[in-house]
């Protein structure tokens, strides 16, 4: 095989590839890929190794790295399905919320269990917010996404 034919075949694969993986992304619907969860990240990563060593393997297989991919994004979406039908599945899965100050006062033993120091409170509470101290927050929550939302106390006024 020509150098030319392999170049050839290498970017036909690749562009091969990356239309199937953005097709079976399709097929997951626009509500999905508007937020990115961990699952779906490491599924991100999962399929471009698998289209790596589809692009680079000893066999040029189009075929392989295409039923792997919809082989993954598959189990993604029976996983999401089966999520929908049991909450509890969900629960265990993603987590659930966790409040982590309550009326401006920290709740030490759930941040030490998800590791959350009361700068991390403080930062997001200052980005998105403009609070400066612990005592203006009502409630701070860990959601499942890893990011910290947090709602001010009211002001008397």
């Amino acid at each position: 095989m020509s150098r030319i034919s392999i170049i050839r075949s290498e970017c036909g694969l690749s562009n091969a590839s990356l239309g199937s993986f953005l097709f079976s992304f399709a097929l997951r619907g626009s509500d999905q890929r508007a937020q990115i969860t961990t699952f779906d990240f490491i599924l991100l990563l999962i399929v471009s190794e698998a289209t790596q060593n589809a692009m680079i393997g000893n066999d040029y297989s189009l075929t392989n790295g295409f039923l792997v991919i919809l082989t993954l994004v598959g189990i993604d979406i029976l996983l999401s399905l089966w999520k929908q039908q049991s909450p509890e599945i969900g629960k265990l899965i993603d987590g659930v919320p966790l409040i982590i100050v309550e009326e401006g006062r920290p709740l030490k033993d759930r941040m030490a269990k998800a590791r959350v120091n009361e700068d991390d409170i403080l930062t997001a509470a200052r980005e998105s917010q403009g609070l400066e101290r612990m005592d203006q927050i009502k409630y701070a929550v860990l959601e499942r996404s890893g990011g910290i939302s947090i709602i001010p106390k009211s002001e008397k006024g």
